[in-house]
């Protein structure tokens, strides 16, 4: 068969019309296996029987899995109303630093706690002098693997006026060796007794927004003087009830999808970091100037926490009641005695990976690209490109984390960055995904090689759960962003030694099928820590 005939057009295998009252992403995708599968058997079929198969080949729920008990996302979310516009996310929503193990159950939380201490503390005097408590109730997948998050630890900190960028991880880990301590909270003329006993896991199913729910409360007695309920939608990003997003100015360079984004680039003779830069510009009403320094500090906070991961004892254990070893210095001093330059630049990746990852383990701070679960991937490649490894311009490092940036924004606009909603695949194959466009944004590489690299990084997390053992973000967690990071370097590998024609899947279908799945996937597997690995392994 030559090759031209081998090629596959859309039109092969797809059905353009999508019936009425079927989901369209499904639809199209159970269509496009049903064509592919004819062509591949050499046989004809019309597009009356490829409509008939392709809906009776989709099911409202996983296939011997039983219904999916997770509802679907409130409309009135801002993360879900997004979705319908330009990308209008920019850097410093995204890039967050702040406390580990995770963005969605430390970080998040500890915003929406540090948001509620400065809404108590603007309310009139004399509401503040009737307060005698603060209440924080934690609901959904909080609740179930919060404990393993830390995640009353983070809640107390914001309640008592710490913020995530700032505050020292020992004073966490002092909440977590001495939790019976109190702390006095300061609101007008009152001063209110708190301690972790504040904190409340409360249901973990329930008719949720999100299934990252909580609620705060001030009180006096049992009457309530201020409520809010708040959601931690992924990647640290936080919402509430009657949320409304800040005011933004228009994007220069209106993008939707990644073909809209290309189209920018190309037209313009931009680079997709340049077309990201132009929005970051026009969006916020920075310079160019702040913007760089910004990223420069993104670039200097990743670098630091691979070399604090590094240094750590190699005989240090990972707090909680795993024992988790540490492995990131034992692996980098292990690959540098390789024999082959290859495996000694594996080896370090890896190794800068888990040193990344291992910190945020620790609860120590790390960078959310896009989370804090992911937290080795970004800086693994951000320190093997820089300083620690290839020497490659800081400037060049800090347009891949503009490129990087605008994966992280596609998928958050049109899928999920959090694995209580999508499993891992949206957190390591995110992670990964945004890597491959900073290794090959580096490398000058044009914007097909971009996509590619991104794709394919992202493709091959599909389906990927998140199964956390004892609801502590070490295993799988840890060594994922490892494979994370090679994965990221494999893929540019292979998309910048290819055809453009040859690469048969776009970025933006591969997004498509990150939503798809994550839709799809039963909640057993999405942060719960009911299946998987969590159920499958024994703690002795």
């Amino acid at each position: 068969m030559s090759s031209n005939n081998a090629r596959l057009e859309s039109s092969d295998v797809i059905v353009a019309a999508v019936p009425e009252g079927v989901d369209r992403r499904t639809f199209l995708m159970r269509s496009a296996v049903v064509g592919a599968t004819a062509v591949i058997l050499g046989r004809k079929i019309s597009a009356e029987e490829r409509v008939e198969r392709s809906t009776a080949a989709a099911p409202n729920t996983t296939p011997n899995a039983g219904p999916n008990p997770t509802p679907p996302l409130s409309p009135d979310l801002n993360v879900v109303k997004q979705s319908k516009g330009p990308v209008m996310t920019v850097i410093d929503e995204f890039y967050k630093v702040g406390p580990g193990p995770s963005s969605s159950h430390t970080i998040g939380p500890m915003r929406i706690t540090y948001d509620f201490y400065q809404r108590c503390s603007k309310l009139p005097e004399d509401q503040l002098s009737k307060a005698t408590a603060l209440k924080v109730n934690l609901f959904g997948s909080l609740s179930a693997t919060g404990k393993g998050h830390g995640t009353e630890r983070a809640a107390l900190a914001g309640l008592v006026g710490k913020e995530p960028a700032t505050v020292d991880p020992a004073f966490l880990d002092g909440l977590r060796d001495n939790p019976d301590q109190t702390f006095d909270v300061k609101l007008g003329p009152s001063t209110i007794k708190v301690s972790l006993k504040d904190v409340i896991y409360d249901a973990t199913k329930g008719d949720f927004k999100h299934p990252n729910t909580m609620t705060c409360k001030l009180l006096a007695g049992e009457q309530v003087l201020l409520e809010q309920e708040y959601y931690s939608v992924g990647g640290g990003f936080i919402e509430w009830k009657g949320y409304e997003p800040p005011k933004k100015n228009e994007p220069k360079y209106p993008f939707a999808t990644m073909r809209e984004l290309r189209d920018h680039a190309e037209k313009n003779n931009l680079t997709i970091a340049q077309v990201l830069l132009a929005n970051e510009m026009s969006i916020m009403g920075r310079s160019q100037e702040e913007v760089y320094a910004f990223l420069d500090k993104i670039m200097g906070a990743m670098n630091a926490t691979v070399k604090s991961g590094l240094a750590a004892p190699e005989d240090s254990v990972l707090p909680g009641p795993i024992k988790l070893q540490s492995k990131a210095a034992t692996v980098f001093k292990r690959s540098q005695d390789e024999k082959y330059q290859a495996d000694r630049g594996i080896g370090s990746l890896a190794a800068y990976a888990l040193a990344g990852s291992e910190e945020n383990g620790r609860g120590h701070l790390v960078i959310t690209a896009p989370t804090g679960g992911s937290a080795g991937v970004m800086p693994a490649l951000v320190y093997g490109l820089g300083e620690g490894g290839r020497k490659i311009a800081p400037e060049k490092i800090r347009e891949g984390l503009l490129a990087a940036a605008a994966i992280g924004y596609l998928c958050k606009h049109h899928a999920t960055l959090s694995a209580a909603e999508g499993g891992c695949q949206a957190e390591i194959g995110v992670a990964s995904s945004m890597a491959a466009a900073l290794v090959a944004t580096a490398h000058d590489a044009p914007s097909h090689v971009v996509e590619s690299a991104a794709e394919s990084a992202l493709e091959h997390h599909l389906g990927m759960t998140c199964d956390p053992v004892a609801g502590y973000v070490q295993i799988p967690c840890i060594e994922r962003c490892a494979f994370g990071a090679v994965k990221a370097w494999t893929a540019y590998a292979i998309a910048s030694n290819e055809m453009e024609n040859d690469h048969r899947v776009s970025f933006d279908e591969c997004v498509q099928a990150l939503a798809q799945t994550a839709k799809e996937m039963n909640s057993k597997y999405k942060e719960t820590s009911e299946a998987g690995l969590a159920l499958s392994v024994v703690l002795c």
